[in-house]
């Protein structure tokens, strides 16, 4: 082990405060990994509600490890010095289990490095019993797992909260099954194979089962361990809901998901608020539409004396309450999301937003001090003109008058479990013409921010692809996993894959409907 290295874990582990775990005797030991940096993992509510939940069970014990930053991981291979945990310095490699949750196509090379820093093959093929169990979780199983799958031996597709306490209870029972015996191992994956959420690649194939969905009595999913060494700072993430009541055609979460939205009552949410964090984090696809969520901020900032933040902002849900308090709350800069660049293409997707709603969000935003506005929108959506590029461009323009405006502009990337999965990606060229234009008529009076057009292509391209794209994968990471790896490493592979089942993946666009809230019971 070298020094540099385990010092520099042990000090992020001092800094963090919660409840973390200690040594202990356990039956099963599972390393949580995730494919990108500590302060990337230390911001996803997914990974630290898995982490908690597996530690509050008496037969595991689970541990953290990340993808080392590009100087420390140079120092991993230089000195020989395997991959180990927070908690105790464990290599990763004396783990039974090998859970991995992973939230974006281009971490796919970061799941490589970890197995390769752990001492183990990245090809489940390549693999004896002797080997830890991996299993591939995560954000990305909601849409296309395929390329990553032959990475994996189990991967648990959806909400996991149910899947794991089942997979960690068959564990507990027979742990053999992680490591150590073939035929129990065996076992463990037919059985695995025939239950919900569970997809296992070596029997499935590129067949996709349905996604999970955790019990109501799961929810809500929370934090419970907390660092300053990330942007959301000492914050306690929390999701005061789960999915999304509304129809967006492009994404994933949209209310054919899970039942839709799920709503977690005020008084539930509010009992595992920890005294002693200074920020609180309203995680989920839809938090503004939660039922109660003036009401919730209201008790954050005035009952716990709590600084908040929402990830996602709905501009025809805000009024002078909801502004006001968010700014008591101490936001300085508002985000919401556009979507589609013009009105006409917003209807298409379903996104049901007007040119009102934004000029009306930047009039509150400006009247309680905040410094700008960022605005999301999708550019190269099916059918998109000049002139919707030109509405936004004039639209931006014309807010920038009331307040500075950031534009993060993101390419259309068509995505499985979506009515668009099949829709065609604009192309490199084109994206980039549309850039171009929206810079061309915005002269630097608004920021345009967003990722480049060549990781969107890298990004459709493995969103798009099946079991043939691990070894493009494999083959980036080798390289480095810069863009031009990823591009050479695809060139040869089919552009798009079609699962065996894929017309169960294109759900179909719905019209617009009246919403009605499940509310999870207190």
């Amino acid at each position: 082990m070298d020094r540099r290295l385990v010092e520099k874990g042990r000090a992020q582990r001092a800094r963090e405060f919660g409840s973390g775990v200690a040594a202990r005797e356990a039956i099963v030991r599972m390393a949580l990994l995730y494919p990108s940096p500590y302060p990337v993992a230390m911001s996803s509510l997914g990974y630290l509600q898995i982490y908690r939940l597996a530690n509050a069970r008496a037969g595991t014990q689970c541990e953290r490890a990340m993808l080392p930053e590009p100087e420390a991981r140079l120092q991993h291979e230089r000195t020989r010095t395997p991959l180990f945990t927070l908690e105790t310095g464990t290599p990763t490699s004396d783990f039974d289990v090998l859970a991995i949750s992973h939230a974006y196509e281009l971490e796919g090379a970061g799941i490589v490095t970890l197995l390769r820093l752990s001492g183990v093959e990245p090809r489940a093929v390549d693999r004896t019993p002797r080997d830890p169990l991996v299993v591939l979780g995560g954000p990305i199983t909601f849409s296309n797992p395929l390329p990553y799958a032959p990475l994996a031996d189990v991967v648990v597709l959806g909400e996991g909260e149910a899947c794991l306490d089942l997979l960690l209870s068959r564990l507990e029972a027979e742990p053999a099954a992680a490591r150590g015996s073939g035929p129990a191992r065996r076992r463990l994956l037919d059985e695995l194979a025939g239950l919900p959420g569970f997809f296992v690649p070596s029997i499935h194939g590129e067949r996709l089962p349905p996604i999970a969905q955790a019990d109501d009595a799961m929810l809500p999913a929370h934090s419970t361990l907390f660092t300053p060494d990330t942007e959301l700072a000492n914050m306690q993430l929390i999701e005061p809901e789960r999915g999304c009541h509304r129809g967006c055609t492009f994404c994933v979460m949209r209310r054919s998901t899970n039942q839709g939205m799920r709503v977690v009552s005020m008084e539930r949410m509010l009992s595992h608020i920890d005294p002693d964090v200074p920020r609180v984090g309203l995680v989920g696809a839809a938090v503004s539409d939660h039922p109660k969520i003036r009401d919730i901020l209201r008790a954050l900032i005035e009952d716990h004396g709590k600084q908040v933040g929402i990830s996602s902002l709905r501009a025809d849900r805000l009024d002078d309450r909801f502004v006001d308090l968010l700014a008591r709350g101490g936001y300085r800069s508002m985000t919401v999301a556009l979507d589609a660049p013009s009105e006409r293409q917003r209807d298409d997707i379903e996104k049901n937003l007007k040119t009102s709603h934004v000029f009306e969000a930047a009039r509150l935003a400006k009247a309680y001090g905040m410094r700008h506005l960022k605005i999301y929108v999708i550019v190269g959506l099916p059918g998109q003109k000049d002139d919707d590029l030109d509405e936004l461009s004039a639209l931006s323009l014309e807010l920038k008058q009331i307040l500075p405006v950031v534009l993060a502009v993101s390419p259309f990337i068509p995505k499985f479990h979506t009515p668009l999965a099949d829709a065609p990606f604009a192309g490199e060229r084109s994206t980039k013409a549309s850039l171009d234009r929206l810079r061309r008529r915005l002269s630097g009076q608004v920021k345009l921010r967003g990722p480049g057009v060549r990781e969107a292509y890298v990004e459709y391209r493995l969103a798009q692809g099946g079991f043939a794209h691990a070894e493009a994968v494999i083959a980036a990471e080798a390289e480095g996993g810069s863009l031009g790896a990823w591009v050479r490493a695809l060139a040869r592979l089919p552009e798009r894959v079609r699962p065996s089942n894929f017309e169960t993946l294109l759900t179909l666009p719905t019209v617009r409907r009246r919403y009605r809230e499940k509310v999870v019971a207190s």
